[in-house]
């Protein structure tokens, strides 16, 4: 058995870390069986699929199923597949992920550097805001989009998502903020920066690791949702996430067509996965950043 390192810490023999790679090579191969099911289905044929074997690799080799889901495929009574769907997630994920990350840095930075009577109840508040269930809020937002004349839009279900992560990104922005001296806010006042100044010029030059969080926190629960993209909007104007329930559970032809189906999850989720593994690092890197602080 090994003993310990320079750095005091005591780790294992070859035998103990064979196991250990063991196990997270087993971990990770088990975790990662579903997405290879799901890329060599979606370019399999569909006599390969009936009769194939369920790990095989495509033989031919087709991206029909790709092609059908991006221009082709029904998603009820529409059969222009999924690409219109897909840019609609994108207008209404980006402007709520930009609007909930802005409002929640300014926020953030009231309640820890402007502080006013009845700031910690504000906060606390707020903070109750993360612990409602989507469900509570749908009459509620409902009922403000009609008077407002944005219900059934990407624009309202924009402001629906905007309104519901405000409450985490405070959150996240508060506890990171709370950890910055205030004699840097005051030195910059004494400088003559005002509320604005001082937020542009000194607070959000210092704030990348915090809003990488925000985002790659929205942008993920955005453009998952399903609740709210069936509540809030309808035919065309639904998310791809809706589109893609319906082109599951919609066949003209009687025939379940998995390499479609499969090739249009993955569509849907690539964003996100993309997300996850260009920025994923910083993500971590943010939110250790704030624990440290605190």
């Amino acid at each position: 058995m090994a003993g310990p390192t320079e750095d005091g810490i005591q780790r294992g023999g070859p035998i103990a870390r064979a196991l250990v790679y063991a196990v997270l090579i087993f971990a990770a191969l088990y975790f990662l069986m579903p997405l290879y099911v799901m890329l060599t289905t979606s370019f399999k044929t569909l006599p390969q699929i009936s009769h194939g074997n369920l790990f095989a690799l495509p033989s031919p080799f087709s991206t029909e199923g790709w092609t059908a889901a991006w221009s082709k495929a029904c998603t009820g009574a529409d059969c222009s597949g999924l690409h219109g769907y897909f840019w609609n997630s994108v207008r209404f994920t980006i402007p709520a992920v930009a609007l909930s990350t802005l409002f929640g840095a300014i926020n953030g930075y009231v309640l820890t550097k402007w502080r006013f009577k009845g700031s910690e109840l504000v906060f606390g508040l707020l903070l109750g805001g993360t612990f409602v269930p989507f469900q509570m809020f749908l009459l509620p937002m409902a009922g403000v989009l009609g008077k407002i004349g944005l219900a059934n839009s990407l624009t309202g279900l924009a402001l629906v998502h905007t309104v519901y992560g405000i409450a985490f990104t405070t959150l996240f922005c508060r506890n990171y903020y709370v950890t910055i001296p205030d004699e840097l806010v005051k030195a910059a006042r004494i400088d003559g920066a005002g509320f604005v100044s001082t937020f542009f010029y000194v607070i959000l030059p210092i704030s990348t690791p915090i809003l990488m969080v925000c985002v790659i926190w929205q942008f993920t629960q955005i453009w998952n949702d399903f609740l709210f993209g069936v509540v809030f909007t309808s035919g065309s104007e639904h998310p791809i996430t809706v589109a893609l329930n319906n082109l599951v559970n919609t066949s003209s032809t009687g025939v379940k067509r998995y390499n479609v189906d499969m090739a249009g999850a993955i569509i849907t989720a690539l964003p996100t996965l993309i997300v996850y593994v260009v920025a994923g690092r910083y993500f971590m890197r943010g939110l250790t950043a704030g624990a440290v602080k605190g």
